[in-house]
């Protein structure tokens, strides 16, 4: 057998605190050869992210610190060398792609400049060279029109472009290992599939290494040759993929498995009761249009387009209802959800909550929506303020309300902690001592605090991992059954609108292209979309071919939307 482009033995990872040391990884050996893909699979705090920071000594704190163990890059000991010499290794050696792409892209940076960065420090090429050769990398992460857009900023793109602009961030440098933390986490399935087809293909043509760390063993089984499984520091077992996914030896590998999310059958699922319709929709929504300007300058006369986001949109919710909205990054769920809410300019239409048009009656709709209606976002952490304890949030919503007595707002903190399935002193804690599925817990804490009728869930267990996502998809269910709450619940992952919403949107560029009770439109979609959509979620069965291998669409397009136009 070759020597492995990459070998871990025996790494300690440690942190310094003021009672002694703590343990974080505990012992992790493996290997990585070359043009090989390992899955790193565990759940939220396992370990995972942070033993691929040690490879390249990029510690999330100082009192963080390699005890003991080698770490070798094609024989070279990487826990001896400098920091000066660590500079290099990483990105033109190892490159890595982070999960959240709004912390690790420079927000005053066009996209196109932050990839061409890469090119020139690590290739030494001229400028315009780079700049020729990061549109390639913008079209081959899926930019539709690379060229326009190599001079956007991050903040003009959704969580599913910004990725895409991070991973191509991490092309850029032309590195011997890939680690891709999470990279498909906030991509919608048929995207996601063509990111892991383009790592695929890069594997290929490169003799690429990658160490994909994921919580999706769909993705793993699709994607991987060999799986590694981490639990608390340290390594449960690792394995060919079809060994760890077809005879897993450790319990928690095998109730790894089992929370594979899934469509369920026809016959496993129990319809939610349907709202009584004669009362009358909570939300109507008629003939909505959202419009955006993009381009022109400063001055009257400059070149300016208008894009439309959302484009003649109708739908109507029953109070009690719950509903999935799905389609891929840049369909316009999240700008349906901000138009409802208000928080984005209306170009047309109505949106009436009831009974108010918020376009006709703006200041009191407005008024009475944000007293009655919540929304729980996608990422817990940057979604609750990193300064207030979790009590001190939830005291902040209340006393504006003025719903509750200043005096009563200590006990009403401890019940909706009880609400949301986190224990009481949780109200003493800051996010940052918090594991991501507990943040979204407070989130949800804090949305049920208005005491609302409506609640829009935005892609809010996205960057959770199986087992996290279970739960908060259950807590979901037993709110909306105990305080008959209505939920518009946005989401990429299919299996989970099935399982949880009684009735389906699919949206496609602007627009609805289907809806219809759950169970119809998953086991027979009317839309070649829907369809793709549907065929696009990963399986865990390893001789399934990744969506889209055997007849790729190009980036950014589906088959099933060629066939549209």
């Amino acid at each position: 057998m070759s020597e492995p482009v990459l070998a871990v033995r025996d790494v300690v990872v440690k942190a310094r605190l003021d009672g002694g040391a703590r343990t974080l990884i505990d012992g992790v050996s493996l290997d990585l050869a070359r043009g090989e893909i390992l899955g790193l699979v565990g759940e939220s705090g396992s370990g995972k992210s942070l033993l691929c920071r040690s490879l390249v000594r990029l510690m999330p704190s100082s009192l963080l610190n390699i005890e003991s163990g080698s770490i070798r890059l094609e024989g070279r000991e990487l826990t001896e060398i400098s920091d000066a010499e660590m500079l290099e290794v990483r990105g033109s050696e190892i490159g890595m792609i982070f999960q959240n792409p709004t912390s690790h892209l420079d927000p005053v940076m066009r996209i196109g400049d932050q990839i061409a960065e890469g090119i020139r420090y690590h290739q030494g090429v001229k400028a315009r060279e780079a700049r020729a050769a990061a549109t390639e990398i913008l079209a081959q992460v899926g930019f539709p029109d690379p060229i326009r857009q190599y001079d956007s900023y991050p903040h003009e793109f959704s969580g599913g472009m910004r990725q895409r602009a991070m991973i191509g961030v991490a092309l850029s440098c032309n590195p011997k290992i890939l680690i891709a933390d999470e990279p498909t986490t906030a991509l919608d399935v048929t995207i996601q599939a063509q990111i892991l087809r383009l790592l695929i293909d890069i594997r290929d043509k490169r003799g690429l290494s990658i160490i994909l760390i994921t919580h999706d063993l769909g993705i793993v089984a699709q994607t991987c040759d060999r799986v590694a499984v981490m639990r608390g520091g340290r390594l449960l077992e690792q394995g060919p993929k079809r060994t760890i996914l077809g005879q897993p030896e450790n319990p928690y590998t095998i109730e790894l498995i089992r929370s594979h999310p899934s469509l369920p059958d026809e016959t496993a699922v129990t319809e939610p009761v349907r709202p009584d319709m004669a009362a009358g929709p909570l939300l109507e929504i008629d003939d909505l249009h959202v419009r955006f300007k993009v381009g022109g300058g400063l001055f009257k006369g400059s070149d300016a387009k208008t894009v439309s986001a959302v484009s003649g949109v109708s739908l109507q919710v029953m109070p009690g209802e719950t509903i999935g909205i799905v389609g891929e990054s840049g369909s316009g769920k999240s700008t349906l959800a901000r138009a409802i809410l208000g928080l984005t300019p209306i170009s047309s239409g109505h949106v009436t909550f009831d009974g108010v048009d918020l376009t006709q009656h703006k200041s009191a709709g407005l008024t009475r929506l944000r007293r009655e209606t919540a929304m729980v976002f996608q990422d817990p952490f940057n979604a609750l303020n990193p300064r207030l304890t979790i009590g001190q949030t939830l005291a902040e919503v209340l006393k504006v309300q003025g719903k509750v007595a200043r005096a009563d707002i200590p006990a009403r903190i401890g019940e909706l902690l009880d609400l949301v399935g986190l224990e009481r002193e949780f109200a003493s804690r800051k996010p940052r001592s918090m594991s991501g599925g507990q943040c979204q817990r407070a989130g949800i804490a804090r949305a049920l605090a208005v005491d609302p009728k409506l609640i829009i869930a935005d892609e809010c267990v996205a960057a959770l991992d199986v087992t996290i996502q279970a739960q908060i998809v259950d807590l979901f269910r037993e709110l909306t059954r105990r305080m008959n709450l209505t939920l518009i619940f946005i989401a990429h992952d299919l299996a989970i609108v099935r399982n949880l919403c009684e009735r389906t949107v699919v949206m496609y560029r602007g627009e609805i292209v289907e809806e219809g009770r759950s169970q119809e439109i998953f086991s027979h979609p009317k839309h070649p979309y829907t369809a793709a959509l549907i065929a696009a979620i990963p399986d865990i069965d390893p001789d399934r071919p990744l969506h889209g291998e055997r007849d790729a669409a190009p980036a950014g397009q589906t088959q099933s939307a060629k066939r549209m136009r």
